[in-house]
């Protein structure tokens, strides 16, 4: 089919291992960067539902199979960063803003509860899809409501209440693309939001792997247990499929050591899902999200 007229910018083939922390990953049939909200939606429904959509934020929680993307893969540029100071004091932050950024501007700000972002790579469209948390808090916590897309260009608003957030996923359909996100907010001193931030960056810095090429972590934690400590205690830590390792540092951190390819990736994390059953009797399930053709 023909493709959608619009005011940003299409490319063919695009080399998707260059947007991704893993930086594994085949072509994108056709790479699309939105000018804007609206210039998405009037793509969406031009598009009528013909050539399939994926949306990929900072990349920093995805493997894209080896195999590439088929269709238009969404990537949310700048113009889908700017956070808003409401004037109920409430934040409006758009889908493709780092979490890292939100971080450093509430900080300035006075804002309180936000602390955990600044440990969470990603953007607050990929925090809202999995509900992402850290050190004690999660998105659930923070947020208003949601604004997204369907696959037909219209726009919804969502209530946290009608997301129903539960560990590392929301309930709203898989098809809606997020595109701002509305926060509560509460008044906070500088100096301990700072602290309490410091405190976390030097934590992730002393457990983590984030000099290497990573994503956040591999599996999620069952329920009542730990993914590291299960991977840990499964013999894995250190263990390798090509150039994929699980980290020496953190093991439930998977690591490109350069020359990995997707499939070195995924195929080492179902090794290790299929040894810790074997060790422990429990399934670990994803938390990176796997995409494209294998």
């Amino acid at each position: 089919m023909e493709l959608p007229l619009i005011r940003g910018e299409y490319k063919h083939n695009y080399d998707l291992s260059r947007l991704t922390w893993f930086k594994v990953g085949g072509m994108a049939d056709i790479l699309f960067k939105p000018a804007d909200t609206d210039d998405l939606a009037d793509f969406l429904r031009q598009n009528k539902g013909q050539l399939p959509v994926t949306i990929i934020g900072a990349g920093s929680n995805v493997i894209v199979r080896d195999g590439g993307i088929e269709g238009v893969v969404v990537k949310l540029g700048r113009n889908f960063t700017k956070i808003e100071l409401l004037e109920n004091g409430d934040l409006a932050v758009h889908a493709g803003c780092l979490n890292f950024n939100l971080a450093k501007f509430v900080t300035v700000h006075g804002i309180k509860g936000f602390e955990f972002l600044i440990g969470i790579p990603g953007t607050i469209g990929g925090g809202i899809a999995m509900n992402a948390g850290a050190y004690g808090a999660e998105f659930k916590d923070i947020v208003n409501s949601i604004v997204a897309l369907d696959p037909q260009g219209n726009e919804h608003e969502f209530s946290c209440e009608e997301a129903r957030f539960s560990y590392r996923k929301n309930n709203l359909p898989d098809n809606l693309i997020f595109t701002k996100v509305i926060f509560n907010t509460k008044q906070g001193d500088e100096t301990e939001i700072n602290q309490k931030m410091q405190q976390i960056m030097k934590n992730r810095a002393e457990t983590q792997p984030i000099a290497e090429k990573t994503g956040g972590s591999t599996f999620a934690n069952p329920e009542g247990a730990r993914a590291w400590e299960l991977v840990d205690a499964a013999g894995l830590r250190g263990e390798r499929i090509g150039g994929a390792l699980m980290s020496q540092k953190h093991c439930n951190f998977m690591i490109n050591k350069g020359n990995a390819t997707a499939s070195d990736m995924e195929n080492l994390g179902e090794l290790v899902q299929e040894k810790v059953k074997a060790h422990s009797g429990i399934e670990l399930k994803w938390e990176i999200k796997r995409i494209g053709r294998r």
